[in-house]
């Protein structure tokens, strides 16, 4: 009997805790994530999107054609956007805090990577310094 409970709960533990990407259609995109694209980058054309189940979490990658990265929860909102290094982010697309932060203090710098967690967002630049900011913009450091 406890071999079975145990396999069970093992089966249990694999199912929901199976990484499970799938291709899809943009069209499957959160409404929000396809606004918020077409707003920032209404130029690019989206190449790719990948709907990610991981942990009963739901999320989307999307590859633009100008191999910018984007990552959105399941309501749509970006919380990590990726360019090539010698590639600019949209000003439109950092919150105006960290991006007069960063124009203050690094002028000949320009952000190339943002990314946002539940405690802080972080933003590399094109001369590789990490800088990070708690959610208010407010500056906390330099991350090596």
């Amino acid at each position: 009997m406890k071999k079975l409970a145990f396999l069970l709960a093992f089966l249990l533990f694999v199912v929901t805790a199976c990484d499970c990407e799938k291709v899809v259609d943009e069209t499957k995109l959160p409404v929000n994530a396809q606004d918020y694209i077409e707003a920032h980058f209404p130029e690019a054309r989206i190449n790719q999107v990948v709907r990610d189940r991981d942990d009963l979490e739901t999320s989307y990658d999307v590859i633009l054609d100008n191999q910018v990265k984007l990552e959105f929860d399941k309501k749509g909102d970006c919380y990590s956007i990726e360019s090539r290094r010698t590639e600019k982010l949209p000003d439109t697309v950092i919150p105006l805090k960290v991006l007069e932060y960063v124009q203050e203090h690094y002028p000949d710098a320009f952000i190339t990577d943002w990314e946002k967690d539940r405690t802080d967002q972080e933003v590399r630049l094109s001369n590789n310094k990490e800088l990070v900011f708690n959610l208010a913009g407010t500056f906390l450091r330099i991350d090596d």
